[in-house]
């Protein structure tokens, strides 16, 4: 029914609505006539039919089964005949762009009453934006292709690349010049890092993780080495080939034998005259399946050499299966005595693994940016579900294991939060030389502490959840999909240890010769 076709009730009457054939029930001051849904309700008709539900304000017993979303689908929706008399909704949806009023659901900066040495309005205004955007954009096709499986939708893509997102999660930089970014929110010369996490975290909210890989995670890794180590000529045909969405690139560097241990690459680059000859095998290579350029780690004669590898007949993909959905585009890539112009080259020759090297800062603050988002995203989750769930006759919350679970998990989001953006605030004030020499280490260190953080929380939130923590659908798959999900933040761009280890490597590096106790 319209708004204007709503009546108003009182509870005595939806009472008198309480019998088989003739069922009302009230959510949220809203009255539904369940009469013919009764026999088509999942969970049967037993439960409707019961003294608590028929006829009576369900509230309780809706939400402690089903999520809001619920209500908002069209079969649901069109049930509603009126609301109560008097009563005003407790539940009102937030304006699309507006900051949760759940705390500690935003970042501190987003949260009413609290300030930031970081953000200014700029970073205010794009945020607004930029979530905008991605609820109504973004996140439908999320989470249709979360579920089919289906790469990203083109026309997502053309919007994306219309205003310019792809090109800014690369960061700042000359390839930014002369773009509107987000319809011209922010100049491509007041573009930073901190703007570069906003949209990092406001594409990563939505508990899609494989979608977050599909949604040109490639494009993130394998077009910088281009920006910063190809020719002139390269750059000003691919570059702007990427950015506007017409071709697809990944960054091919793991082998079976090779993940974290980049000097352990196994695919060879031969040259012959003005080609290379590459022969070899990648794996998990994200969006892979669909990608239109592979830069490709080799190993030569002469050392470690990067190369640009357009997709031809002597280059496969094959979807690998994981554990998250296949819409990221995971792929084994062979290559098969594949010819590429010498010209292709990514920087020098022998000077392969710095190339690498130097692109693997950008992207491990990529995954602590989007690991930290999804973090904030289970805390939100778990603070609404344990006001809402009641167990013997109370809330959930009033257990103090649950608020002890809720405290750890709340310290631990804000630590990385902090971390983070200290971070990137030396990320603002550093060239890209400085953040290799400076930062790597911190980063490492940043991105270990981050992921096993974001486990600890992906545990504590399925034991909140119980059972419906591990369903795909319901009020716990976002819980069920981030358990799943939360290893690949601490394996992809370097596996958890080796970050650790790096990190203190790059300290004792930095030791002063005259330290002593």
């Amino acid at each position: 029914m319209s708004a204007a076709q709503l009546k108003t009730y009182t509870l005595q009457e939806v009472a008198q609505h309480n019998r088989e054939g003739d069922v009302w029930i009230v959510i949220d001051s809203k009255v539904y006539n369940i009469s013919k849904f009764a026999d088509l309700h999942p969970g049967g008709t037993g439960i409707l039919l019961t003294d608590s539900v028929a006829g009576k304000d369900a509230t309780q017993a809706f939400y402690g089964l089903h999520r809001h979303e619920v209500l908002l689908r069209p079969q649901y929706a069109r049930l509603q005949i009126g609301t109560i008399t008097g009563e005003e909704p407790l539940y009102k949806s937030q304006t699309v762009g507006e900051p949760s009023n759940v705390p500690y659901a935003e970042p501190s900066w987003l949260a009413k009453g609290f300030f930031s040495a970081y953000y200014n309005e700029s970073h205010k205004r794009f945020q607004r934006a930029m979530r905008k955007f991605a609820m109504e954009v973004v996140y439908p096709n999320a989470v249709e292709c979360e579920d089919n499986g289906k790469r990203m939708s083109p026309d997502v893509l053309q919007k994306l690349c219309e205003m310019n997102i792809p090109a800014m999660r690369i960061g700042p930089g000359k390839h930014l010049k002369g773009r509107s970014l987000l319809g011209g929110i922010v100049a491509p010369e007041e573009f930073d890092h901190f703007h570069e996490l906003i949209v990092n975290f406001e594409l990563s909210r939505f508990g899609t993780r494989a979608y977050l890989d599909g949604l040109l995670a490639g494009e993130v890794i394998g077009l910088p080495p281009i920006l910063n180590f190809g020719s002139p000529e390269l750059q000003a045909k691919i570059v702007p080939e990427v950015l506007d969405g017409k071709k697809i690139i990944c960054l091919a560097i793991s082998e079976a034998f090779a993940g974290s241990d980049v000097a352990g690459l196994q695919t060879t680059a031969v040259l012959e005259g003005n080609e290379w000859v590459i022969t070899g095998s990648k794996k998990w290579i994200t969006n892979g399946v669909f990608a239109d350029y592979f830069t490709v780690g080799c190993r030569s004669k002469d050392g470690y050499v990067v190369i640009l590898v357009p997709r031809s007949d002597n280059v496969s993909t094959k979807a690998i299966k994981t554990a998250y959905s296949s819409t990221a585009g995971t792929a084994y890539v062979t290559f098969e005595k594949t010819r590429v112009p010498v010209a292709n080259t990514l920087g020098k020759v022998g000077q392969g693994l710095q190339v690498i090297l130097s692109n693997f800062n950008h992207e491990r603050w990529m995954i602590i940016c989007t690991s930290l988002s999804a973090q904030r995203m289970v805390v939100e989750e778990c603070l609404k579900w344990v006001n809402q769930r009641m167990v013997f006759g109370k809330p959930l919350s009033s257990q103090a294991v649950v608020r002890s679970k809720l405290a750890n998990m709340i310290a631990r989001v804000e630590a990385c939060q902090n971390w983070l953006e200290s971070v990137t605030h030396q990320m603002n004030n550093m060239s890209y030389e400085d953040q290799s020499d400076k930062l790597a280490g911190q980063i490492g260190l940043l991105k270990q502490f981050v992921t096993r953080a974001g486990r600890e929380t992906a545990e504590d939130a399925t034991q909140l959840f119980g059972g419906r923590s591990i369903t795909a659908g319901g009020m716990g798959k976002l819980i069920e999909n981030y358990h799943r999900t939360s290893p690949y933040d601490a394996i992809l761009g370097g596996q958890e240890d080796v970050m650790g280890d790096l990190g203190v490597r790059q300290a004792l590096k930095k030791m002063p010769k005259d330290a002593r106790l």
